[in-house]
């Protein structure tokens, strides 16, 4: 009752007239602004302020209606923040928990700030509870930080000493812990470097693993356990070592499934995409499939990270000559009523993909009778082969994996003249417009398909292409998700695509 006293004080002196958040009821109010913005924000309608000013009220960015609803939108969504739902299923025990001892570590400070002692102990206390719990070390010197002031106040040597004993053994831990998402940082910061910087990047990890296992050995914490797998998986990637690659990601599930308690689903999910890259290097179709069908049981389907599994998946299936697999994964990913809600660039890429099971579905090994005819409802060949296919320079790579299309449909049709004016763009763009480091895999077939035009598809007349085919297999495949590594089919099997189709 004490507890109940001193906060009823508080809120009697300082509470405001009316929360104001986003609740159903202010979202389902007729004529509101506020859920007309909202709605208009989710569905993704606006680009910048103009769209959303224009929209709203018919007039600028800068007009003071629209820059004090923005204002009171934005303090609205903020406040709202606190009220979340952390109770999904698919939530874990783990993260629920961290959520909730810092929401209720912000209270503490509030409830100290305003002179509410008493249930400022009891609070911390509570927090601390669970804290120790899930070792969450932050939380844990807070948390004692300030139950040992107010023990020695009180005059309880006992806790002071209970509490002094936790931020001694939390404090290291907690410093062991940032060090060990340096390491990881670090790592990250340089992941995405192009391929010829690897080498140096290797030597590196190698001192970050060796330091990260001394820090795992000597402190029991979820933390920095994580992050040495996460590094030693790296590692393995970046020296493309895909069997060594997935033994650590098995020995993380393991870790996770022996410790239950600090199953994070970011993470997990982190070691379940690297399965996939590790199965999509390795061209291992039957454990890949296996792999995705269990992770899409743990993730909410129509998350970011589905799709990214079912990009993964769909890659798998091309590389594997798994075509029908590819269309089925194809389908199921765009039927998702999420897939519109997918950044613009993502969205790009699944049209790509379109594009190229429309062709392998015509074109390849597989008989694929039965599917042809649907795709062929959805996509018209000769609209794509009319298009000019302009993207912008970041996302030039876009350009040249369609242009790449074009030449296929072109060339499995026979129609020479055309596919030899698609050859020339590409041998433009190998020449002036990808960089030869960043892009050399592109280079490399670009330069095989110009030798093939100069042969004028005559595999007898077929020369100086062999020194391009050994450079892409001396080069390998190799993808992180960057847009200049994509490769819907290694060109390598791309080109022994085109010489079958011409023998």
């Amino acid at each position: 009752m004490k507890n109940l006293i001193e906060i009823s004080r508080i809120v009697t002196k300082k509470k405001v007239r009316k929360i104001e958040i986003f609740d159903n009821t202010t979202l389902e109010s007729p004529n509101s602004k506020f859920a007309e913005f909202y709605e208009a924000l989710m569905a993704g309608k606006f680009k910048n302020d103009r769209d959303a000013a224009t929209f709203l009220y018919n007039c600028s960015p800068t007009h003071d209606k629209y820059r004090q609803l923005k204002s009171r939108f934005r303090k609205r969504l903020l406040n709202t923040l606190f009220f979340l739902d952390t109770n999904a299923p698919n939530t874990s025990n783990y993260d629920r928990a961290y959520f909730a001892c810092n929401k209720e570590w912000t209270l503490v400070r509030i409830l100290i700030a305003n002179d509410a002692h008493q249930t400022a102990i009891d609070q911390a206390k509570h927090v601390l509870s669970t804290a120790l719990k899930f070792k969450f070390a932050d939380v844990i010197v807070n948390c004692c930080r300030i139950l040992r002031q107010y023990a020695a106040e009180a005059g309880s040597e006992a806790e002071f000493e209970e509490y002094d004993t936790h931020i001694k053994q939390f404090s290291n831990i907690l410093e062991a812990e940032i060090r060990s998402e340096e390491f990881f940082q670090r790592v990250l910061l340089k992941y995405s470097r192009p391929a010829q910087e690897i080498e140096t990047l290797v030597e590196q990890l190698s001192i970050y693993c060796d330091a990260l296992v001394g820090l795992s050995e000597m402190y029991e914490s979820p933390i920095i356990n994580y992050n040495m797998l996460l590094v030693w998986t790296v590692r393995y990637e970046m020296q493309h070592d895909y069997q060594l690659m997935l033994e650590v990601c098995e020995k993380a599930e393991q870790y996770i499934e022996d410790n239950p308690e600090y199953l994070q689903e970011d993470k997990l999910s982190t070691f379940h995409l690297k399965k996939m890259s590790a199965y999509l290097h390795l061209q291992d179709f039957k454990n890949g499939k296996a792999n995705v069908e269990k992770s899409l049981q743990l993730f909410q389907e129509g998350s970011e990270r589905w799709f990214l599994f079912m990009e993964y998946y769909l890659l798998l299936s091309f590389h594997t000559d798994s075509l029908l697999s590819a269309y089925a994964v194809y389908n199921r990913a765009r039927s998702n009523s999420k897939f519109k809600k997918l950044d613009n660039e993502t969205k790009e890429k699944w049209d790509i993909y379109e594009v190229y099971l429309n062709y392998f579905l015509e074109y390849g090994k597989e008989q694929a009778d039965a599917f042809r005819a649907q795709a062929k409802k959805n996509f018209k060949v000769g609209r794509f082969l009319n298009d000019p296919l302009l993207y912008p320079k970041e996302q030039r790579v876009f350009t040249v994996h369609l242009v790449i299309a074009q030449f296929l449909f072109l060339m499995a049709e026979g129609n020479f003249v055309i596919a030899n004016e698609k050859v020339s763009r590409l041998k433009g763009y190998a020449a002036k417009q990808l960089d030869p480091t960043e892009h050399y895999r592109i280079v490399q077939f670009v330069r095989l398909i110009v030798q093939l035009s100069k042969a004028n598809y005559k595999l007898a007349e077929l020369t100086n292409s062999e020194k391009y085919y050994d450079r892409l297999v001396e080069r390998p495949f190799f993808y992180r998700g960057l847009i200049n590594e994509l490769e819907i089919v290694p060109y390598e099997k791309l080109w022994n695509h085109i010489l079958s189709k011409l023998s």
